[in-house]
């Protein structure tokens, strides 16, 4: 099975956009992406990447397999 890695902001953004979140929108200290009934709030782009345990919430909560990322 394929492992994750750590992932840019941008490039998280792109991905997301590429299987149909719409975005990103200003929304306070945050901004979010939309699709369908989902609204994720995206991290700060603070840090250089988003690191593996921070990827397996946002895939958890968008309800996205590890395969299904890693063929985006």
């Amino acid at each position: 099975m394929p492992h994750l890695t750590p992932v840019s902001r941008k490039d998280l953004i792109k991905k997301l956009i590429s299987i149909g979140f719409t975005g990103p929108f200003s929304g306070g200290k945050h901004s979010y992406l939309l699709k369908d009934d989902i609204r994720l709030t995206l991290p700060n782009p603070h840090k250089n990447e988003i690191g593996i345990d921070l990827l397996q919430r946002i895939l958890k909560q968008v309800d996205i397999s590890k395969e299904d990322w890693m063929n985006v």
